[in-house]
């Protein structure tokens, strides 16, 4: 958010048919932000928790989330999600195992600062009981993430002499490398239940660490800038209201360094045709709310196997003033099914889902 502000003020302030950039905001940025997020968090279960990968109703889960944020204040933040589930059991009692895989892609600014995550994932589900869902999950998400920016877009206050811009002038930075890497991981334990024993409602909770190897994160390699461990802490509960239609309610807490973040909502799902065990159609639609920051509206149609949401942020925040309170724009779209194999999970009498 500081970055926004920051980058809003300058946009406003500098001449006319000139765009100045500071750099440092992208020390700001990799030193102090949050991680990129999701209004549409539940569409992105291993960013929130490693140890929520698996809980859904089927043997392999994809989904994708495409963000496109602040285009009416700034240069647009464009921020996609891609990830890929395979669940299995294991051993001879109801004990399941998750892999995975999580790529996360996220663009900022006129200096397309971009960062790029490849996380692959292990989730372990251990039953706790033989007469209901019961499991007590642990989680481990860990890879490399890639980091670069574009440095011929971008312009300092060094390229400004009495004349005005200059392009020829050097822009005065000390660093020599636009791109680097550096390894990440995170871990994570979730407990996912069943309701009085129902096969449709259940809950889950679970706690998140992530950044536990504190990377360093800076295009200055001297001093070394750490990236702050992040704890997000999740909850969710699903329970019929009728028939036809039931309530889906979730939550996320995160806090990294100094700043944190809390968004909560529900939503209302109505099942469509003629067979409500399985209905052709489910339409939900509900709305969240990022304390101090956004309400967002969802709206999502499941044709089983597939679905699709979207949402909208409008803006609640200091900015909603400067954005018009515009916000960003989410589309999500998933699939998840069984496969034709011996061991698929389609026939399981407990298999961890939410």
């Amino acid at each position: 958010m500081k970055e926004l502000i920051l980058h809003y003020w300058v946009c406003k302030t500098v001449k006319k048919n000139y765009f100045f950039i500071l750099i440092m905001m992208l020390c700001i940025s990799a030193v102090n932000a949050q991680d990129p997020h999701f209004s549409q968090f539940f569409e992105a279960p291993l960013l929130r928790n490693p140890s929520l990968a698996g809980l859904f109703s089927g043997d392999i889960r994809v989904q994708g989330v495409y963000r496109n944020q602040w285009g009416s204040v700034t240069t647009p933040y464009q921020t996609g999600s891609f990830n890929i589930e395979y669940k299995q059991p294991v051993g001879k009692g109801n004990d399941f195992l998750t892999t995975g895989l999580q790529i996360l892609y996220d663009k900022a600014g006129v200096t397309n600062f971009t960062t790029t995550n490849v996380y692959p994932t292990i989730n372990f589900h251990k039953s706790l009981s033989d007469e209901k869902n019961k499991f007590l999950s642990l989680g481990f998400m860990g890879g490399i993430v890639q980091r670069r920016i574009d440095r011929s877009k971008m312009t300092t206050n060094n390229q400004y002499d009495g004349n005005g811009y200059n392009p020829a002038l050097p822009d005065g930075e000390l660093f020599s490398k636009t791109n680097y890497s550096y390894l990440d991981g995170s871990f994570g334990m979730s407990y996912n239940a069943s309701i009085n024993g129902s096969e449709n409602d259940n809950y889950f909770f679970g706690i998140a660490y992530h950044h536990f190897n504190r990377p360093v994160n800076s295009f200055y390699k001297n001093p070394p800038v750490e990236l702050n461990p992040k704890w997000v802490v999740s909850g969710g509960v699903r329970f019929t209201s009728s028939e036809t239609s039931f309530i889906t309610i979730q939550a996320d807490f995160s806090k990294q360094g100094e700043y944190n973040e809390a968004i909560a909502g529900a939503t209302y799902s109505v099942k469509i045709g003629d067979d409500y065990d399985k209905p052709k159609y489910i339409i939900h639609a509900g709305g969240y709310l990022r304390l101090k920051d956004a309400f967002i509206p969802v709206i999502k149609i499941d044709y089983h196997p597939f679905s699709i949401s979207m949402s909208y942020d409008a803006n609640i925040s200091q900015l909603k003033t400067a954005s018009q309170g515009r916000g960003g724009f989410e589309l999500a779209i998933s699939y998840a099914g069984f496969l034709d194999r011996n061991n698929t999970t389609q026939n399981a009498v407990l298999c961890p889902k939410f």
